[in-house]
């Protein structure tokens, strides 16, 4: 089944002055317009497949292109205000035909020239447009989706008071708080992330860091050898400026804690008021 707003390979079934008319199933016919052909169109053969994407012309048609839009209906995408019209802001995604974000749809009033996450969803009439609202379309709550310190993929959409909401494999969203950013985030940005301990609300929160028994082992070995190439002591306590702290091992200040400890209880260190030393046997 065709879907507006989706990649599709169909076949070529005839020729005609104004572009190609492909095979969209049950007898039905969609035009691929000559604007979206390569010079040699006339060697796309009855029968050939082309790989095309779908939307609705003006008369709300079903229409064919060969351009590759930055995203699909049902993807959310960081895309770049071009111009503001009476119905909305036109961001450019990739397509010679702008993608719409109705008035209603915008969280915060678009600007040309800014850049914004939206999901890209079906109107009530069938067009592709963009809305900023992501929770309308995203769901929050874990609902047994996701088990706690598993690994995710995240895409930073906005920012909270409380940190950046970030989307989940494409299908949640979820808070990345202030106290576990170790490292410069900004909107539009991509990387690996967790899921965090739950919350009362149901929502869920990421963390950053690799589960604590992973990274305590990790992060234990790259003190050991930062006091080995210091001379054998560092200023960095357990009672130290978090910034301090993740400027240097780009860690929570509680990860740094908990590794310290490690090292402490397996006699490889020293804790002084203000220093931390290697330990003779370790040094």
């Amino acid at each position: 089944m065709l879907e507006i707003g989706k990649t599709h390979v169909l076949e070529v079934v005839k020729h005609v002055d104004f572009g190609i008319y492909l095979d969209g199933g049950d007898g039905e016919e969609i035009l691929l317009p000559s604007n979206y052909l390569p010079e040699n169109s006339a060697d796309y053969a009855v029968g050939q497949s082309l790989t095309v994407f779908l939307y609705l012309d003006s008369e709300d048609r079903p229409i064919a292109t060969t351009e590759v839009p930055f995203a699909e209906v049902g993807d959310c995408a960081f895309l770049t205000v071009v111009e503001k019209s009476q119905f909305g802001s036109f961001l450019d995604w990739g397509l010679m035909k702008d993608l719409l974000v109705p008035f209603k749809e915008q969280r915060v009033p678009m600007e040309v020239g800014r850049s914004y996450v939206v999901y890209l969803y079906l109107d009530v009439t069938g067009r592709i447009a963009a809305s900023s609202y992501l929770g309308r379309h995203l769901r929050e709550e874990n609902d047994n989706e996701f088990d706690i310190r598993e690994e995710v993929d995240l895409f930073v959409a906005s920012r909270s008071d409380l940190g950046y909401k970030a989307i989940i494999n494409g299908t949640h969203l979820g808070l990345i708080h202030s106290n576990e950013i170790t490292r410069p985030v900004k909107i539009g940005d991509t990387f690996k992330g967790f899921i965090g301990e739950p919350r009362e609300d149901g929502r869920i929160n990421l963390t950053l860091q690799k589960p604590s028994l992973e990274i305590r082992g990790e992060l234990s070995d790259k003190i050991l050898q930062y006091l080995k190439d210091h001379g054998g002591s560092t200023y960095l306590t357990d009672k130290s400026d978090p910034a301090d702290i993740n400027a240097v091992f780009h860690v929570s200040k509680s990860n740094y804690k908990k590794a310290l400890g490690k090292l402490y209880k397996d006699r490889l260190i020293t804790i002084e008021n203000n220093r931390v030393t290697l330990a003779g046997e370790g040094y």
